[in-house]
Protein backbone atom coordinates (compact mmCIF):
# COMPACT_ATOMS: atom_id res chain seq x y z
CA UNK A 1 0.00 0.00 0.00
CA UNK A 2 1.37 3.48 -0.71
CA UNK A 3 2.56 5.43 2.23
CA UNK A 4 0.36 8.60 2.06
CA UNK A 5 3.42 10.88 2.79
CA UNK A 6 4.58 9.72 -1.00
CA UNK A 7 4.12 11.45 -4.14
CA UNK A 8 4.39 9.16 -6.85
CA UNK A 9 6.39 10.63 -9.53
CA UNK A 10 5.13 10.09 -12.95
CA UNK A 11 7.63 10.85 -15.92
CA UNK A 12 6.42 11.05 -19.52
CA UNK A 13 9.30 12.53 -21.39
CA UNK A 14 8.94 9.31 -23.37
CA UNK A 15 5.37 10.15 -24.29
CA UNK A 16 4.23 13.67 -23.82
CA UNK A 17 8.33 14.70 -23.62
CA UNK A 18 8.69 13.54 -27.32
CA UNK A 19 5.71 14.69 -29.03
CA UNK A 20 7.32 18.19 -28.49
CA UNK A 21 10.68 17.05 -30.77
CA UNK A 22 11.16 17.87 -33.75
CA UNK A 23 12.36 14.10 -34.61
CA UNK A 24 11.45 11.13 -33.19
CA UNK A 25 13.55 9.09 -31.16
CA UNK A 26 14.80 6.03 -31.67
CA UNK A 27 14.21 2.50 -29.58
CA UNK A 28 17.49 2.47 -28.65
CA UNK A 29 17.28 6.56 -27.45
CA UNK A 30 13.79 6.08 -25.81
CA UNK A 31 15.74 2.79 -23.81
CA UNK A 32 18.75 4.89 -22.93
CA UNK A 33 16.49 7.72 -21.30
CA UNK A 34 13.97 4.89 -19.52
CA UNK A 35 16.87 3.70 -17.90
CA UNK A 36 18.37 6.36 -16.65
CA UNK A 37 14.95 7.45 -15.26
CA UNK A 38 15.17 4.11 -13.69
CA UNK A 39 18.24 5.09 -11.85
CA UNK A 40 16.67 8.35 -11.07
CA UNK A 41 14.28 6.56 -9.08
CA UNK A 42 10.81 7.47 -10.74
CA UNK A 43 7.79 5.39 -9.87
CA UNK A 44 6.19 5.40 -13.57
CA UNK A 45 7.94 5.37 -17.17
CA UNK A 46 5.43 6.51 -19.84
CA UNK A 47 6.72 4.80 -22.49
CA UNK A 48 4.68 5.67 -25.50
CA UNK A 49 1.44 5.38 -27.34
CA UNK A 50 2.09 1.64 -28.56
CA UNK A 51 -0.75 2.12 -30.96
CA UNK A 52 0.76 5.17 -32.79
CA UNK A 53 3.31 3.56 -34.59
CA UNK A 54 5.07 0.05 -35.08
CA UNK A 55 7.96 1.54 -33.78
CA UNK A 56 5.93 3.28 -30.68
CA UNK A 57 4.84 -0.28 -30.30
CA UNK A 58 8.55 -1.45 -29.81
CA UNK A 59 10.18 0.66 -28.03
CA UNK A 60 7.63 0.44 -25.19
CA UNK A 61 7.88 -3.20 -25.37
CA UNK A 62 11.74 -3.29 -25.16
CA UNK A 63 11.37 -0.44 -22.19
CA UNK A 64 8.74 -3.04 -20.28
CA UNK A 65 11.12 -5.87 -20.41
CA UNK A 66 14.43 -3.64 -19.43
CA UNK A 67 12.63 -1.94 -16.31
CA UNK A 68 12.85 -3.89 -12.87
CA UNK A 69 11.99 -1.56 -10.73
CA UNK A 70 10.31 1.22 -11.88
CA UNK A 71 6.64 0.32 -13.75
CA UNK A 72 6.45 0.67 -17.32
CA UNK A 73 3.04 2.89 -18.47
CA UNK A 74 1.52 2.62 -22.11
CA UNK A 75 -1.08 5.47 -23.37
CA UNK A 76 -3.98 4.88 -25.27
CA UNK A 77 -7.42 6.56 -26.02
CA UNK A 78 -10.75 5.15 -24.64
CA UNK A 79 -10.89 2.43 -27.72
CA UNK A 80 -10.29 -0.86 -27.66
CA UNK A 81 -7.59 -1.07 -30.49
CA UNK A 82 -5.78 1.27 -28.53
CA UNK A 83 -5.95 -0.66 -25.10
CA UNK A 84 -5.28 -4.20 -26.91
CA UNK A 85 -2.07 -2.41 -28.64
CA UNK A 86 -0.90 -1.50 -24.55
CA UNK A 87 -1.45 -5.16 -23.36
CA UNK A 88 0.59 -6.65 -26.49
CA UNK A 89 3.17 -4.47 -26.21
CA UNK A 90 3.84 -4.93 -22.16
CA UNK A 91 1.81 -8.34 -21.38
CA UNK A 92 5.66 -10.07 -21.17
CA UNK A 93 6.44 -7.83 -18.42
CA UNK A 94 6.39 -8.53 -14.59
CA UNK A 95 4.28 -5.16 -14.14
CA UNK A 96 2.88 -2.84 -16.20
CA UNK A 97 0.14 0.02 -16.31
CA UNK A 98 -2.13 1.37 -19.17
CA UNK A 99 -3.15 4.43 -19.34
CA UNK A 100 -6.65 5.25 -20.72
CA UNK A 101 -7.79 8.82 -21.46
CA UNK A 102 -10.79 11.13 -23.22
CA UNK A 103 -11.61 14.38 -23.30
CA UNK A 104 -14.21 15.64 -20.35
CA UNK A 105 -14.81 19.26 -21.10
CA UNK A 106 -17.65 21.16 -23.43
CA UNK A 107 -15.24 22.31 -25.68
CA UNK A 108 -13.55 19.09 -26.45
CA UNK A 109 -16.34 16.91 -25.92
CA UNK A 110 -18.77 19.14 -28.43
CA UNK A 111 -16.06 20.34 -31.08
CA UNK A 112 -13.74 17.44 -31.02
CA UNK A 113 -15.97 14.68 -30.36
CA UNK A 114 -19.32 15.14 -31.07
CA UNK A 115 -20.82 13.70 -29.01
CA UNK A 116 -22.81 13.84 -25.49
CA UNK A 117 -21.37 13.97 -22.29
CA UNK A 118 -23.37 10.47 -21.75
CA UNK A 119 -21.54 9.04 -24.23
CA UNK A 120 -18.50 9.89 -23.39
CA UNK A 121 -19.00 8.77 -20.04
CA UNK A 122 -19.92 5.23 -21.35
CA UNK A 123 -16.84 5.10 -23.24
CA UNK A 124 -14.77 6.12 -20.28
CA UNK A 125 -16.45 3.00 -18.15
CA UNK A 126 -15.83 0.79 -21.23
CA UNK A 127 -12.15 1.64 -21.55
CA UNK A 128 -10.94 1.33 -17.95
CA UNK A 129 -13.18 -2.32 -17.47
CA UNK A 130 -11.72 -3.58 -20.88
CA UNK A 131 -8.56 -2.04 -19.53
CA UNK A 132 -9.15 -4.12 -16.25
CA UNK A 133 -9.18 -7.40 -18.02
CA UNK A 134 -5.39 -7.03 -18.79
CA UNK A 135 -4.07 -5.53 -15.71
CA UNK A 136 -4.96 -4.13 -11.71
CA UNK A 137 -2.93 -1.30 -12.56
CA UNK A 138 -5.12 1.29 -14.69
CA UNK A 139 -4.75 4.48 -14.68
CA UNK A 140 -7.66 7.11 -16.09
CA UNK A 141 -7.49 10.17 -17.33
CA UNK A 142 -9.60 13.17 -17.95
CA UNK A 143 -8.52 15.07 -21.02
CA UNK A 144 -8.97 18.86 -20.27
CA UNK A 145 -10.03 18.60 -16.70
CA UNK A 146 -9.12 22.52 -15.75
CA UNK A 147 -11.94 23.55 -18.53
CA UNK A 148 -14.50 20.66 -17.71
CA UNK A 149 -17.49 21.85 -15.34
CA UNK A 150 -16.99 20.61 -11.65
CA UNK A 151 -20.02 18.27 -11.99
CA UNK A 152 -19.13 16.93 -14.81
CA UNK A 153 -15.86 16.06 -13.72
CA UNK A 154 -16.94 14.74 -10.02
CA UNK A 155 -19.27 12.22 -12.02
CA UNK A 156 -16.67 11.22 -14.55
CA UNK A 157 -13.87 10.57 -11.97
CA UNK A 158 -16.19 8.78 -9.68
CA UNK A 159 -17.67 6.22 -12.73
CA UNK A 160 -13.91 5.67 -13.41
CA UNK A 161 -13.24 4.48 -9.99
CA UNK A 162 -16.21 2.30 -9.74
CA UNK A 163 -15.09 0.90 -12.81
CA UNK A 164 -12.14 -0.21 -12.02
CA UNK A 165 -9.52 2.95 -12.40
CA UNK A 166 -6.94 2.91 -9.43
CA UNK A 167 -4.88 6.13 -10.52
CA UNK A 168 -7.81 8.75 -11.70
CA UNK A 169 -5.40 11.71 -13.42
CA UNK A 170 -6.87 15.38 -13.54
CA UNK A 171 -4.81 17.03 -16.52
CA UNK A 172 -4.91 20.95 -17.11
CA UNK A 173 -4.24 20.02 -20.57
CA UNK A 174 -3.93 23.62 -21.78
CA UNK A 175 -2.10 25.23 -18.85
CA UNK A 176 -5.22 27.54 -18.74
CA UNK A 177 -6.01 27.41 -14.58
CA UNK A 178 -4.18 29.72 -11.94
CA UNK A 179 -3.13 27.77 -8.67
CA UNK A 180 -6.10 28.93 -6.69
CA UNK A 181 -8.56 27.63 -9.41
CA UNK A 182 -6.55 24.76 -9.36
CA UNK A 183 -6.41 24.18 -5.98
CA UNK A 184 -10.56 24.61 -5.98
CA UNK A 185 -10.73 21.51 -8.56
CA UNK A 186 -9.12 19.46 -6.49
CA UNK A 187 -10.65 19.76 -2.93
CA UNK A 188 -13.82 19.81 -4.30
CA UNK A 189 -13.41 16.45 -5.84
CA UNK A 190 -11.96 15.20 -2.31
CA UNK A 191 -15.07 16.61 -0.92
CA UNK A 192 -17.78 15.69 -3.39
CA UNK A 193 -16.70 12.10 -4.80
CA UNK A 194 -17.57 9.25 -2.27
CA UNK A 195 -15.56 6.61 -3.53
CA UNK A 196 -12.13 8.54 -4.25
CA UNK A 197 -10.30 6.96 -1.42
CA UNK A 198 -10.12 4.12 -3.95
CA UNK A 199 -7.86 5.53 -6.26
CA UNK A 200 -4.57 7.59 -5.90
CA UNK A 201 -5.17 11.41 -7.76
CA UNK A 202 -2.85 12.51 -10.18
CA UNK A 203 -2.35 16.10 -12.05
CA UNK A 204 -0.83 16.57 -15.18
CA UNK A 205 -0.05 20.27 -15.51
CA UNK A 206 0.64 22.17 -18.77
CA UNK A 207 3.12 25.10 -18.16
CA UNK A 208 1.71 27.75 -20.99
CA UNK A 209 1.37 30.31 -18.34
CA UNK A 210 4.11 29.68 -16.66
CA UNK A 211 2.43 27.35 -13.69
CA UNK A 212 2.87 24.02 -14.17
CA UNK A 213 4.86 24.03 -11.04
CA UNK A 214 2.65 25.87 -8.79
CA UNK A 215 -0.65 24.04 -9.83
CA UNK A 216 0.98 20.58 -9.71
CA UNK A 217 2.41 21.17 -5.98
CA UNK A 218 -1.29 23.06 -4.71
CA UNK A 219 -2.12 20.16 -6.41
CA UNK A 220 -0.26 17.92 -3.83
CA UNK A 221 -1.18 20.21 -1.18
CA UNK A 222 -4.90 19.44 -1.76
CA UNK A 223 -4.25 15.51 -1.50
CA UNK A 224 -2.98 14.93 -5.38
CA UNK A 225 -0.75 11.95 -4.53
CA UNK A 226 1.19 11.14 -8.05
CA UNK A 227 2.65 14.03 -10.29
CA UNK A 228 2.81 13.39 -14.29
CA UNK A 229 6.08 15.64 -14.96
CA UNK A 230 8.61 15.88 -17.65
CA UNK A 231 12.75 16.26 -17.11
CA UNK A 232 13.74 19.75 -18.37
CA UNK A 233 9.90 20.46 -18.60
CA UNK A 234 9.83 19.23 -22.04
CA UNK A 235 6.39 18.85 -23.63
CA UNK A 236 3.72 20.04 -25.81
CA UNK A 237 3.76 23.93 -26.43
CA UNK A 238 5.39 25.46 -23.39
CA UNK A 239 6.08 22.23 -21.71
CA UNK A 240 5.14 19.72 -18.83
CA UNK A 241 5.93 20.55 -14.96
CA UNK A 242 9.68 19.77 -14.55
CA UNK A 243 10.26 16.83 -12.93
CA UNK A 244 13.54 18.32 -11.04
CA UNK A 245 11.61 21.41 -10.06
CA UNK A 246 8.31 19.85 -8.36
CA UNK A 247 10.66 17.56 -7.05
CA UNK A 248 13.05 19.41 -5.58
CA UNK A 249 10.63 21.95 -4.03
CA UNK A 250 9.21 18.87 -2.36
CA UNK A 251 12.31 17.68 -1.15
CA UNK A 252 12.87 21.42 0.32
CA UNK A 253 9.69 22.21 1.37
CA UNK A 254 8.42 19.08 2.28
CA UNK A 255 7.75 19.89 5.37
CA UNK A 256 5.33 23.08 4.59
CA UNK A 257 3.54 20.59 1.88
CA UNK A 258 1.47 18.47 4.13
CA UNK A 259 3.47 18.11 6.87
CA UNK A 260 6.40 15.76 5.23
CA UNK A 261 5.50 14.63 2.06
CA UNK A 262 8.57 12.70 -0.09
CA UNK A 263 9.46 11.57 -3.19
CA UNK A 264 11.73 8.31 -4.02
CA UNK A 265 13.97 10.60 -6.37
CA UNK A 266 17.68 10.18 -6.05
CA UNK A 267 18.34 14.09 -6.08
CA UNK A 268 22.19 13.93 -6.43
CA UNK A 269 21.44 11.91 -9.90
CA UNK A 270 19.03 14.78 -11.63
CA UNK A 271 22.03 16.94 -12.69
CA UNK A 272 23.10 13.54 -14.97
CA UNK A 273 19.85 13.07 -16.26
CA UNK A 274 19.42 16.43 -17.67
CA UNK A 275 21.82 16.08 -19.46
CA UNK A 276 21.43 12.85 -21.07
CA UNK A 277 17.56 13.56 -21.79
CA UNK A 278 18.98 16.59 -23.00
CA UNK A 279 21.83 15.22 -24.99
CA UNK A 280 19.95 12.22 -26.57
CA UNK A 281 16.78 14.96 -27.36
CA UNK A 282 18.98 17.50 -28.77
CA UNK A 283 16.76 19.75 -26.48
CA UNK A 284 19.73 22.43 -24.97
CA UNK A 285 18.79 23.48 -21.25
CA UNK A 286 17.91 26.95 -20.76
CA UNK A 287 21.06 28.64 -19.01
CA UNK A 288 18.60 30.44 -16.72
CA UNK A 289 16.20 26.98 -16.08
CA UNK A 290 15.59 26.40 -12.35
CA UNK A 291 17.71 24.02 -10.51
CA UNK A 292 19.32 22.30 -13.74
CA UNK A 293 20.42 25.03 -15.97
CA UNK A 294 23.88 26.55 -15.79
CA UNK A 295 23.21 29.57 -14.07
CA UNK A 296 21.19 27.91 -11.27
CA UNK A 297 24.06 28.04 -9.21
CA UNK A 298 26.56 30.74 -10.47
CA UNK A 299 26.76 33.98 -9.17
CA UNK A 300 28.18 37.08 -11.21
CA UNK A 301 27.20 40.08 -8.66
CA UNK A 302 29.56 41.41 -6.40
CA UNK A 303 27.07 41.42 -3.77
CA UNK A 304 25.93 38.13 -3.88
CA UNK A 305 29.65 36.63 -4.14
CA UNK A 306 30.49 38.48 -1.39
CA UNK A 307 27.84 37.10 0.58
CA UNK A 308 28.36 33.28 -0.94
CA UNK A 309 31.57 33.40 -0.05
CA UNK A 310 30.77 33.91 3.57
CA UNK A 311 27.54 32.11 3.82
CA UNK A 312 26.72 29.71 0.91
CA UNK A 313 23.00 29.82 2.15
CA UNK A 314 22.83 33.80 1.87
CA UNK A 315 21.84 32.95 -2.07
CA UNK A 316 21.63 29.48 -2.46
CA UNK A 317 18.55 27.66 -0.75
CA UNK A 318 19.54 24.43 -2.49
CA UNK A 319 23.58 23.07 -2.73
CA UNK A 320 24.55 21.96 -5.84
CA UNK A 321 25.95 18.83 -4.73
CA UNK A 322 22.07 18.02 -3.95
CA UNK A 323 21.13 17.95 -7.40
CA UNK A 324 24.64 16.16 -8.67
CA UNK A 325 26.43 18.93 -9.29
CA UNK A 326 30.01 19.52 -7.89
CA UNK A 327 30.10 23.07 -7.28
CA UNK A 328 28.44 26.45 -7.46
CA UNK A 329 29.85 28.83 -10.34
CA UNK A 330 31.35 32.26 -9.60
CA UNK A 331 31.62 34.08 -12.47
CA UNK A 332 34.51 37.12 -12.89
CA UNK A 333 33.35 39.71 -14.33
CA UNK A 334 33.22 43.56 -14.13
CA UNK A 335 30.34 43.14 -12.03
CA UNK A 336 32.30 41.33 -9.53
CA UNK A 337 33.86 42.91 -6.32
CA UNK A 338 37.17 42.89 -4.06
CA UNK A 339 36.38 40.20 -2.01
CA UNK A 340 36.02 37.65 -5.04
CA UNK A 341 38.80 38.80 -6.54
CA UNK A 342 40.72 38.45 -3.24
CA UNK A 343 39.53 34.97 -2.95
CA UNK A 344 40.18 33.73 -6.49
CA UNK A 345 43.96 34.45 -5.92
CA UNK A 346 43.71 32.74 -2.37
CA UNK A 347 42.26 29.64 -4.02
CA UNK A 348 45.64 30.38 -6.63
CA UNK A 349 48.07 30.51 -3.69
CA UNK A 350 48.31 34.03 -3.41
CA UNK A 351 48.78 35.11 0.27
CA UNK A 352 47.25 38.71 1.91
CA UNK A 353 49.52 41.16 1.68
CA UNK A 354 51.63 39.80 -1.10
CA UNK A 355 49.95 42.11 -3.58
CA UNK A 356 48.29 45.52 -3.35
CA UNK A 357 44.01 44.20 -4.18
CA UNK A 358 43.37 47.58 -4.93
CA UNK A 359 45.18 48.01 -8.05
CA UNK A 360 44.58 44.61 -9.04
CA UNK A 361 41.22 44.91 -8.98
CA UNK A 362 40.88 48.46 -10.95
CA UNK A 363 43.30 46.50 -13.68
CA UNK A 364 40.62 43.73 -13.08
CA UNK A 365 37.80 45.79 -13.94
CA UNK A 366 39.47 47.16 -17.18
CA UNK A 367 40.14 43.35 -18.51
CA UNK A 368 36.57 42.82 -17.13
CA UNK A 369 34.96 45.58 -18.79
CA UNK A 370 37.06 44.54 -22.51
CA UNK A 371 36.79 40.49 -22.38
CA UNK A 372 33.52 40.20 -20.50
CA UNK A 373 34.21 37.33 -18.14
CA UNK A 374 37.84 36.83 -17.10
CA UNK A 375 39.04 33.93 -16.21
CA UNK A 376 41.83 33.05 -13.26
CA UNK A 377 44.62 32.46 -15.55
CA UNK A 378 43.83 36.00 -16.65
CA UNK A 379 43.27 37.45 -13.41
CA UNK A 380 47.25 35.73 -12.56
CA UNK A 381 48.68 37.20 -15.49
CA UNK A 382 47.65 40.33 -13.55
CA UNK A 383 50.07 39.82 -10.55
CA UNK A 384 52.73 39.42 -13.01
CA UNK A 385 52.65 42.15 -15.69
CA UNK A 386 52.07 45.32 -15.48
CA UNK A 387 50.86 46.01 -18.92
CA UNK A 388 47.96 43.50 -20.81
CA UNK A 389 49.71 40.16 -21.16
CA UNK A 390 46.59 38.55 -22.61
CA UNK A 391 46.86 40.68 -25.93
CA UNK A 392 49.72 39.67 -26.34
CA UNK A 393 49.26 36.02 -28.69
CA UNK A 394 52.32 33.61 -29.05
CA UNK A 395 50.02 31.39 -31.49
CA UNK A 396 47.51 32.87 -34.53
CA UNK A 397 46.05 30.92 -37.04
CA UNK A 398 47.56 31.90 -40.80
CA UNK A 399 45.89 29.53 -42.98
CA UNK A 400 44.08 26.62 -42.89
CA UNK A 401 42.34 23.73 -45.47
CA UNK A 402 40.21 21.01 -44.54
CA UNK A 403 39.39 17.94 -46.50
CA UNK A 404 36.17 15.62 -45.74
CA UNK A 405 33.12 13.97 -47.40
CA UNK A 406 32.52 10.74 -48.39
CA UNK A 407 32.59 7.39 -46.26
CA UNK A 408 36.12 6.76 -48.35
CA UNK A 409 37.60 10.22 -48.11
CA UNK A 410 39.74 10.52 -44.61
CA UNK A 411 39.74 13.73 -42.78
CA UNK A 412 42.59 15.48 -43.47
CA UNK A 413 43.76 19.26 -42.23
CA UNK A 414 46.33 21.09 -43.47
CA UNK A 415 46.91 24.38 -40.43
CA UNK A 416 50.11 27.12 -40.72
CA UNK A 417 50.06 28.88 -37.13
CA UNK A 418 52.69 32.00 -37.10
CA UNK A 419 54.15 31.14 -33.32
CA UNK A 420 56.32 34.16 -32.62
CA UNK A 421 58.28 35.26 -35.20
CA UNK A 422 58.08 32.31 -37.11
CA UNK A 423 55.39 30.64 -39.21
CA UNK A 424 55.23 26.76 -39.30
CA UNK A 425 52.39 23.86 -41.14
CA UNK A 426 51.37 21.07 -40.11
CA UNK A 427 49.54 18.26 -41.73
CA UNK A 428 47.30 15.74 -40.44
CA UNK A 429 44.27 13.20 -40.08
CA UNK A 430 41.46 12.85 -37.45
CA UNK A 431 38.09 11.05 -37.56
CA UNK A 432 36.37 14.14 -38.49
CA UNK A 433 37.49 17.66 -39.79
CA UNK A 434 37.50 19.31 -36.46
CA UNK A 435 39.22 16.50 -34.63
CA UNK A 436 42.08 17.13 -37.91
CA UNK A 437 42.43 20.36 -37.27
CA UNK A 438 43.15 19.78 -33.87
CA UNK A 439 45.35 16.95 -34.05
CA UNK A 440 47.36 19.58 -36.21
CA UNK A 441 47.17 22.75 -33.94
CA UNK A 442 48.38 20.45 -30.91
CA UNK A 443 51.44 19.07 -32.54
CA UNK A 444 52.07 22.83 -34.11
CA UNK A 445 51.81 23.85 -29.99
CA UNK A 446 53.41 21.02 -28.40
CA UNK A 447 50.29 21.43 -26.30
CA UNK A 448 49.14 18.07 -25.29
CA UNK A 449 45.75 18.75 -23.96
CA UNK A 450 42.37 17.18 -22.86
CA UNK A 451 39.31 18.76 -24.44
CA UNK A 452 36.77 18.71 -21.98
CA UNK A 453 33.75 20.52 -23.58
CA UNK A 454 32.70 21.46 -27.67
CA UNK A 455 29.93 23.98 -28.05
CA UNK A 456 28.74 25.57 -31.26
CA UNK A 457 26.15 27.82 -31.51
CA UNK A 458 24.36 30.31 -33.64
CA UNK A 459 25.16 33.95 -33.59
CA UNK A 460 22.65 35.84 -35.58
CA UNK A 461 19.93 33.80 -37.52
CA UNK A 462 19.78 33.08 -40.90
CA UNK A 463 22.42 31.86 -43.45
CA UNK A 464 24.26 34.51 -42.43
CA UNK A 465 24.59 33.98 -39.36
CA UNK A 466 27.87 33.38 -37.90
CA UNK A 467 29.35 30.16 -35.75
CA UNK A 468 30.70 30.61 -32.40
CA UNK A 469 32.78 27.75 -31.60
CA UNK A 470 33.70 27.62 -27.18
CA UNK A 471 36.14 25.05 -26.25
CA UNK A 472 37.26 24.07 -22.75
CA UNK A 473 40.46 22.37 -22.25
CA UNK A 474 42.28 20.81 -19.10
CA UNK A 475 46.42 20.76 -18.96
CA UNK A 476 47.92 20.32 -15.95
CA UNK A 477 44.69 19.58 -13.97
CA UNK A 478 43.36 22.88 -14.61
CA UNK A 479 40.69 24.26 -16.98
CA UNK A 480 41.45 26.88 -20.13
CA UNK A 481 38.37 28.18 -22.03
CA UNK A 482 38.72 29.81 -25.75
CA UNK A 483 36.51 31.36 -28.59
CA UNK A 484 36.31 31.61 -32.03
CA UNK A 485 33.69 33.13 -34.62
CA UNK A 486 33.17 32.90 -37.83
CA UNK A 487 31.30 32.01 -40.53
CA UNK A 488 33.00 29.06 -41.10
CA UNK A 489 32.42 26.56 -37.95
CA UNK A 490 36.03 24.76 -38.69
CA UNK A 491 37.91 28.10 -38.57
CA UNK A 492 36.20 28.97 -35.77
CA UNK A 493 36.80 26.10 -33.74
CA UNK A 494 40.63 26.68 -34.81
CA UNK A 495 40.36 29.92 -33.82
CA UNK A 496 38.95 29.18 -29.81
CA UNK A 497 41.35 26.17 -29.86
CA UNK A 498 44.15 28.54 -30.47
CA UNK A 499 42.66 30.70 -28.01
CA UNK A 500 42.73 28.25 -25.38
CA UNK A 501 46.74 27.55 -26.39
CA UNK A 502 47.54 30.83 -25.95
CA UNK A 503 45.96 31.02 -21.96
CA UNK A 504 48.26 27.60 -21.42
CA UNK A 505 51.05 29.95 -22.81
CA UNK A 506 50.95 32.62 -20.88
CA UNK A 507 50.31 30.36 -17.45
CA UNK A 508 53.21 28.57 -18.32
CA UNK A 509 55.51 31.97 -18.57
CA UNK A 510 53.64 32.59 -15.02
CA UNK A 511 54.85 29.68 -13.72
CA UNK A 512 58.19 30.14 -14.69
CA UNK A 513 58.33 34.03 -13.02
CA UNK A 514 57.27 32.19 -10.06
CA UNK A 515 60.23 29.73 -10.07
CA UNK A 516 62.63 32.58 -10.47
Amino acid sequence: MQDSKQVIIFDTTLRDGEQALQQSLTVKQKLQIALMLEQLGVDVIEAGFPISSPGDMQSVHEIAMALKSTVCCGLSRAVDKDIDACYEAMKDAERFRIHTFIATSDIHVQSKLRKSFEDIREMAIRAVKRARNYTDDVEFSCEDAGRTPIDHLCGMVEAAISAGATTVNIPDTVGYTLPYEWGNIIHTLFNRVPNIDKAVISVHCHNDLGMATANSLTGVMEGARQIECCMNGLGERAGNTSLEEVVMAMKLRGEKLMGGIYTNINTTSIARASQVVSGITNEPVPSHKAIVGSNAFAHSSGIHQDGVLKNKSTYEILTPESVGFKDNNMHMTARSGRHMIKSVLTNLGYQEGTYDLDEIYQRFLKLADRKGQVFDYDLETLMFFSHELEEETQFSLDNLSVISGGKNILPTAAVRLKIGKRTRTESGTGNGPVDAVFNCISRLTGIKFELFNFVISAKGSGMNAQGQVDVDLIYHNRHYHGKGISTDVIEASAMALISACNSIYRAKIIEDEKEH
